[in-house]
């Protein structure tokens, strides 16, 4: 090789584990996104460090956990100066950085987010979310505007669910546009190239002919069950946001999808059309398939996809009915902390396996670097994937347990700031409330659909109990000792 990998990362928002056809979900269609596994290493078993946006991202692009990095919430004035950034040390290296999408590390509503004044981009072409709720500075409404279309008259702020732009129009194909231009471009550098996609964050609304191919009836049922009901009135102190827990089954609920005044698309319904939102979901999703393919194809075009490494992920799930709740937040089921993950790297890491090994979203800074042969910063707290990947380490075994945290996650008027954490070995899945005197307890083994919580199951109680002070453990052991040590005193 006579220069060091490209780095393509494509980072999604909001996406389940369970949307990609080639693991056999039903509802999923994702041929280029199968394509891409069949050329790389897939992670069945892949988890977030947050549940919502801006802690999660903080961690997979500074390879700390939140407890450490202490970027908590969404919708912050800044963010920290003096946490290193991913793309600043590849910059550092001698790469070409750029961003196209997302960036999130800092509050974007309703004002142009905040740069790092240190976060290593050369190009930078952000867009938060389509809406057009900034004048200057949102490169996706500057390029609908050079096509001559009025952002205001096609996006309608008060739908959840249903129909949206046309593809030709969307914010996912303006970011394949950018990503095909910054990729064909030559240069005498390695580059780096970060694509963070809206979709398929809700508001649920593909362009109507992605739509036209999901059957509402053939979607898969939400994981539900009567007894979810009175669980998450149990739940209730952590749960504080509009979504109230309803019965999502087919017919049970049929929600209108217009909304009142002051709704937005981080508003959640109370009641809802699983089925539905669902068949809008996948199809979101399938548009996002249509961009990597078009991406993938232009790699071939102009020869770098031997010299690509390619990583596709979610910065976390989305819960889409599931347990009779709907969008993220303050839990840690399945469908909202365990994500996609994709590596591929041709004729340098596996092809077409799928690892069950326990990852996380923090281990993505180190195998980046370590797959470029760049020295990684001090503090980062994940552990690399390239032995597994390379094949010098086996497929199904990385680490003993993941972590997963939240603290004053949203934005809720009167809200407790809730404190949580989730210790998950593979099998058992802890969470406990801070504060609160509440907790969960799951054998995902043998209730891999999180029904029947053990945390006061006189039965469970010896194992309850290793478990917490294995998790107490574990958060400690990630909490950060601050600035490095140079000195004895």
């Amino acid at each position: 090789m006579s220069r060091a990998p490209n780095i393509l990362w494509i980072c999604t928002d909001q996406q389940r584990w369970d949307t990609l056809s080639f693991l056999g979900h039903a509802g999923a269609h994702t041929p280029a996104i199968d394509a891409l596994a069949a050329k790389g290493v897939a992670f069945d078993r892949a988890y977030c460090q947050s549940p919502i946006c801006t802690p999660s991202r903080a961690s997979f692009l500074t390879g700390k956990y939140p407890i450490a990095h202490q970027v908590q919430r969404n919708g912050n004035t800044g963010f920290r100066e003096d946490l290193t950034l991913v793309p600043r040390v590849f910059a550092d290296a001698g790469y070409h950085t750029g961003l196209i999408g997302k960036f999130h590390l800092s509050r974007a509503n309703r004002v142009v987010e905040k740069r790092p004044a240190n976060d290593g981009y050369h190009e930078f072409y952000w867009s938060h979310h389509p809406d057009p709720d900034w004048p200057q500075g949102h490169d996706y409404q500057d390029w609908l505007a050079q096509k001559g279309v009025d952002a205001e008259a096609i996006y309608d702020r008060g739908r959840v669910y249903g129909p949206g732009v046309d593809a030709d129009v969307h914010q996912t194909t303006w970011a394949g546009e950018r990503a095909k231009d910054f990729m064909a471009r030559n240069r005498e550098t390695p580059w780096f190239l970060s694509i963070n996609l809206f979709d398929p964050h809700p508001p649920f609304d593909p362009p109507a002919d992605y739509l036209a191919r999901f059957n509402p009836e053939e979607m898969p049922d939400a994981i539900f069950a009567p007894s979810d009901l009175e669980h998450q009135k149990r739940m209730a102190p952590v749960d504080q946001q509009a979504r109230v827990a309803v019965d999502p089954r087919p017919g049970a609920v049929r929600g209108d999808p217009d909304r009142g005044p002051g709704a937005t698309h981080d508003t959640p319904p109370t009641d809802y059309d699983a089925r539905y939102i669902r068949a809008c979901y996948h199809a979101m999703i399938a548009l996002i398939d249509d961009m990597v393919a078009d991406l993938m194809a232009t790699l071939e075009e102009t020869g770098q996809a031997q010299d690509t490494i390619v990583l596709f992920m979610s910065d976390h799930g989305e819960m889409l009915g599931d347990h009779g709740l709907i969008y993220k937040g303050c839990r840690f089921y399945e469908g909202l902390t365990r994500v996609p993950m994709i590596f591929s790297w041709p004729g340098h890491f596996r092809e077409g396996v799928v690892s069950e090994a326990l990852a996380e979203l923090v281990d993505i800074p180190q195998t980046l670097l370590e797959a470029a042969g760049i020295a990684e910063p001090t503090g980062m707290q994940g552990r690399s994937l390239v032995p597994l990947l390379s094949g010098a380490a086996p497929l199904d075994t990385h680490k003993p347990y993941v972590l997963c945290e939240y603290f004053d996650a949203l934005m809720i008027p009167d809200g407790n700031g809730t404190r949580a954490s989730m210790y998950f070995d593979g099998r058992y899945k802890l969470n406990v409330y801070h504060g609160l005197d509440l907790g969960e307890l799951f054998d995902l083994q043998e209730d891999p659909s999180e029904f029947n919580d053990l945390w006061s199951d006189p039965a469970h109680a010896e194992i309850k109990c290793k478990l917490l002070a294995r998790h107490f453990d574990a958060m400690m052991l990630v909490s950060d000792a601050g600035p490095e040590r140079t000195a004895g005193y």
